[in-house]
């Protein structure tokens, strides 16, 4: 598969998910995560195909776009193993240090995705995987607000989360050889 075939796949699922939700009227958020409660663990599979709105569903879908594209073009033989871990981990964090509350939408994968593409460049110590840290910094920076608890509807648990799963995965593969772009 080429590197934007899963990030497109997976937009187009959650869009269709968000449309027939909205066209029904009705919400699977009780599908998210409901942290330490058994009814939110499956949530860590369907959490990030769900949003409350499209105005959420649509500041996460750029960031997914290109954050996952980037895992998948440039970490192309780990990507398979990288990608599954990271929506699992950071899932399972929230669910275990998140508030009670129902935790939905795609940030804490893209959070996931952040924190392993910026971490995983300078544990390989490869220049060109370096430059993608770097970018990742400068364009995603602004992400690093998000694991503060600035407003009540947002899950900086699940952001929180997200960052320590794509830490803890770039470090379980800094050792493992990679795509060179």
């Amino acid at each position: 598969m080429y590197a934007f075939d899963v990030p497109i796949i997976l937009i187009i699922i959650i869009w269709v998910i968000k449309i027939i939700e909205s066209v029904f009227s009705v919400s699977w958020s009780n599908w998210g995560i409901l942290p330490r409660h058994t009814e939110g663990l499956m949530g860590i599979l369907f959490s990030p195909l769900l949003h409350g709105n499209f105005t959420h569903l649509s500041s996460n879908t750029g960031p997914f776009l290109v954050l996952s594209w980037c895992l998948f073009y440039f970490y192309r033989q780990i990507s398979w193993m990288v990608f599954p871990l990271l929506w699992i981990l950071s899932g399972i964090l929230t669910w275990c240090i998140g508030r009670t509350a129902w935790h939905i939408g795609a940030s804490g994968l893209i959070y996931a995705l952040a924190s392993f593409l910026f971490f995983s460049g300078f544990f390989k110590k490869y220049i060109p995987l370096l430059i993608v840290s770097l970018v990742i910094a400068f364009v995603y920076g602004g992400l690093v607000w998000g694991l503060l608890p600035t407003a009540s509807y947002v899950s900086w648990e699940g952001h929180l989360s997200g960052a320590i799963a794509g830490y803890l995965v770039a470090y379980l593969f800094h050792k493992e050889n990679i795509q060179r772009p």
